[in-house]
C-alpha cells in the first residue's frame, strides 16, 4: 500500500497548498465527467421512474462541466509556466507532446484492436484509405476544433487543448505579455476575452475557448495575492453557481456564450479560493480526491471503456425492471469503484513513467 501511496503522490513543486488544491480540483472535474457517462450507460435502469429518469438527467447536464474545470486549471498552469519563464519552443513543444500522447496512443491502440475485434461497434468508415485517414486525423488530434467524431469518444477535448498549447505561446509573444506588468497583461486578456466573447455571440464557435480564458486571469490575480472576502465562502459559491449555470438549458450563440462567461467568472472564484489558505483548500486536498486528480488524465481516457464494459455484464445480471431510489444512489458508486484499476494500471505503467518524469510538465 505503501508503493502505491508513493506513486500516486506527484510531489512536484514541493506540493505547496495551491497545488494539492489542483490535484484535487482534477478529481472533482473528472468525477463530474464519469457522471455523464454513468447518467447516460445506467438509463434504461430509470427509464420506467419518471422522478429518476429527470435526476439522471440533471446528473448529466452536471456532469458537462467536468470538462470545462480542466480547460479552466491547463489555462492556469500552461500559461503560467509561459509567462513566468522564457522557453524555446521546441522544448515547450515537446514536453506537451509528451505529457498528452503517450497515454493517447496506448488508449487508441486499444480502441483501434477493439474496432477490428468488434466490427459492429467500429466508427472506422468503410475502405482503407477513408479508414487510414481516419486514423491519422485522429493522431493528429483534430476531432473536436474540427467537425470529425473522435474514435475515443472523450479525445475531442485534447484538441481544444492542443489548440490551446499552439496558440498562447503565440498570444504571449504579439502582445509582449511576459515584459508587461501584470495590471497590462490582466487588462488585455479582459480585452481580449471581451471581444472574443462578442465574436461567440454574433458568429457562434468553439466557446469552450473561454474556459482556458478564464485559467489565465486566474493565474494573473493569484500571482498577484488577489484574494477573495469570506474565507471560502465565494469559492464554493463559485461551485455552486458553476453547477447552477450547467442545468440552464440554453441554446444559440448568444445564450451559449453567456454561459460559458459565466461558467468562466463561475470556476474562476472557486479556483482563486482553492489555491489560497482556506477551508476550501484543505477540503479539496483530500488525499483521496488528490489521488484521483492524479491519475484523471488516464482515468478520463479510460473509464469510458470500463463502464461500458462494467454495464454490459451487469446487464446481464441485472434485470432493467430493478430500478428503484436503491440502486439509483448504489449503482454510480459500485460502477465509479469498478472503473479505477484498469486507470490506475494505466496510470502506474504508461502515464507516471513516460509523461510525469521529472522533466516533464
Amino acid at each position: 500500500m505503501q508503493w502505491l501511496a508513493q506513486r500516486l503522490e506527484l510531489g512536484r513543486s514541493g506540493s505547496t497548498p495551491n497545488l494539492l488544491a489542483m490535484e484535487g480540483l482534477r478529481g472533482l472535474a473528472v468525477f463530474l465527467v464519469f457522471l455523464v457517462h454513468c447518467m447516460t450507460l445506467t438509463s434504461p435502469w430509470w427509464a420506467g421512474h419518471a422522478g429518476l429518469s429527470a435526476l439522471a438527467s440533471e446528473l448529466h447536464a452536471l456532469g458537462n462541466v467536468g470538462v470545462d474545470l480542466f480547460f479552466v486549471l491547463s489555462g492556469f498552469l500552461i500559461y503560467g509556466a509561459l509567462i513566468a519563464k522564457a522557453q524555446p519552443f521546441g522544448r515547450y513543444f515537446s514536453r506537451r507532446v509528451r505529457r498528452i500522447y503517450p497515454v493517447f496512443l496506448v488508449m487508441l491502440a486499444i480502441y483501434l484492436a477493439l474496432s477490428l475485434l468488434f466490427p459492429a461497434e467500429s466508427k472506422l468508415p468503410a475502405g482503407a484509405g477513408a479508414a487510414a485517414l481516419y486514423v491519422l486525423q485522429n493522431l493528429l488530434l483534430l476531432p473536436g476544433m474540427l467537425p470529425i467524431a473522435p474514435i475515443i469518444s472523450v479525445a475531442w477535448s485534447l484538441s481544444y487543448e492542443f489548440f490551446f498549447y499552439l496558440v498562447v505561446p503565440v498570444l504571449i509573444a504579439a502582445f509582449g505579455l511576459r515584459g508587461r506588468t501584470p495590471a497590462f497583461r490582466i487588462w488585455t486578456l479582459i480585452v481580449f476575452g471581451l471581444c472574443g466573447a462578442v465574436y461567440l455571440a454574433v458568429q457562434g464557435g468553439h466557446v469552450r475557448l473561454l474556459m482556458f480564458l478564464a485559467g489565465m486571469l486566474v493565474y494573473e490575480l493569484h500571482h498577484e495575492r488577489v484574494r477573495l472576502p469570506g474565507a471560502g465562502a465565494l469559492g464554493a459559491l463559485g461551485l455552486c453557481l458553476g453547477l447552477g449555470i450547467a442545468l440552464l438549458p440554453l441554446s444559440g450563440p448568444l445564450s451559449q456564450t453567456l454561459k460559458y462567461l459565466g461558467l468562466g467568472l463561475a470556476f474562476a472564484l472557486l479556483c482563486l479560493d482553492a489555491f489560497a489558505p482556506t477551508w476550501l483548500s484543505r477540503a479539496l486536498s483530500w488525499t483521496p480526491l488528490r489521488w484521483l486528480g492524479n491519475i484523471s488524465y488516464s482515468y478520463y481516457l479510460m473509464h469510458g471503456l470500463t463502464l461500458k464494459f462494467a454495464v454490459l455484464v451487469l446487464g446481464k445480471v441485472l434485470p432493467l425492471s430493478a430500478g428503484g431510489v436503491g440502486l439509483f444512489l448504489a449503482l454510480p458508486c459500485l460502477l465509479f469503484v469498478a472503473t479505477l484499476p484498469a486507470s490506475l494500471i494505466l496510470f502506474l505503467a504508461v502515464e507516471r513513467p513516460f509523461s510525469l518524469a521529472p522533466k516533464a510538465t
